[in-house]
């Protein structure tokens, strides 16, 4: 029999807006969790729909429902629910992920073991089109390369992450509101500041990829935030050209925008290799995580070239030219690079064409 006045070990915090028809799941793959020590939070942000109602009749003692008395936004409803947390550790998670069973049993039973570590993530699956698939995150990782991909990138699925109480209650707030749709990418630079971060790489989520998503609806605002989040972190790196710098990995590594021209390539990967190396300075990553952070980093540098290449924008020679000096071609086979260039060759080829078919 579940105790649900039993102090949990584990708040797992839910902001609820709308989410009726996929909230169902989210709570169910909580019940099969092989750790039973937990309580879960469902904030309602005043949806319109049925979640308040279907929270507050949930059979399960450990979910608990609390009301917004008026729409306050994904992350102030977010940061009411970790106020109301009684867990030594919080767990974030989206109203319409599903959690594998182990989950929270395995990132408590990491947490215990490594004191250093302030926040955990797993690796994470994503539910498209009715299937399961894999998500491009880095395969293997160290904690000293989840940190390093925090300079360049957001490297973890917000469901997927746990913290320690203690720490987290240092930071005030908890997540910042004016960082809209990047306030988890900014409470990692934070909270690193703190403890090490790190993650699992067992996938221990499934993220459900939909048109109503955040990450779908809101790019735009996402990415000025984590503009903002990078501009503020490496201001002490690159000064008054660190604003710019961040809106180029977040546009291009993050977002996978084709850049458009040589120059740019050239600051991009200028700018990646700098911050890689001021990092290695800082941190000093043991050998297996230099590693991977160099071998990481170069993946990326390609996978921009390669996006650049297939639209068309650059060539071949362009890419050659700009490649910084480790990162060599991104570690992408001869054989990709000029189908990707081939691709872009026939692009350049159809856009030229155009105005003439156009004008006949």
């Amino acid at each position: 029999m579940i105790d649900a006045a039993a102090p949990p070990i584990v708040s797992v915090v839910i902001p609820g807006y709308n989410g009726a028809a996929l909230i169902g799941e989210t709570l169910d793959s909580l019940t099969r969790q092989t750790l039973t020590a937990w309580e879960a939070l469902v904030v309602d942000d005043c949806s319109a729909d049925d979640t308040r109602a279907l929270v507050r009749n949930w059979p399960d003692p450990r979910v608990r429902l609390i009301e917004n008395e008026v729409n306050s936004g994904p992350v102030r409803t977010r940061n009411r629910g970790f106020a109301a947390a009684r867990g030594r550790y919080w767990a974030g998670l989206d109203q319409d992920d599903l959690c594998r069973p182990e989950r929270l049993a395995k990132q408590v039973a990491y947490l215990d073991a490594h004191a250093d570590v302030a926040l955990l993530g797993t690796q994470a699956e994503q539910l498209l089109d009715g299937r399961v698939r894999p998500m491009a995150y880095a395969p293997h990782t160290t904690p000293a390369l989840i940190h390093w991909l925090s300079w360049i990138e957001n490297p973890l699925v917000w469901s997927t992450v746990m913290v320690r109480a203690e720490a987290a209650r240092r930071l005030v707030p908890f997540t910042r509101p004016e960082i809209l749709y990047a306030e988890d990418f900014d409470l990692y630079h934070r909270m690193a500041r703190i403890g090490r971060i790190a993650r699992l790489d067992e996938p221990l989520l499934v993220y459900r990829q939909h048109a109503g998503g955040a990450s779908k609806r809101f790019t735009e605002t996402m990415r000025a935030s984590a503009t903002r989040v990078l501009a503020e972190a490496h201001g002490d790196v690159f000064g008054d050209a660190a604003e710019a710098i961040a809106r180029l990995l977040v546009v291009h590594n993050m977002g996978g925008e084709p850049v458009t021209d040589r120059a740019t390539l050239r600051r991009l990967g200028e700018a990646m290799t700098r911050l890689q190396s001021e990092f290695c300075a800082r941190h000093a990553p043991d050998r297996e995580s230099r590693k991977l952070i160099r071998w990481e980093t170069a993946r990326r540098w390609g996978a921009v070239g390669r996006a650049a290449l297939r639209c068309g924008s650059l060539s071949l020679r362009d890419l050659v030219a700009t490649r910084p000096a480790h990162l060599g071609l991104g570690y992408a086979g001869l054989d990709v690079l000029l189908m990707s260039g081939g691709i872009g060759a026939a692009r350049r080829f159809k856009q030229a064409r155009s105005p003439q078919i156009f004008a006949e």
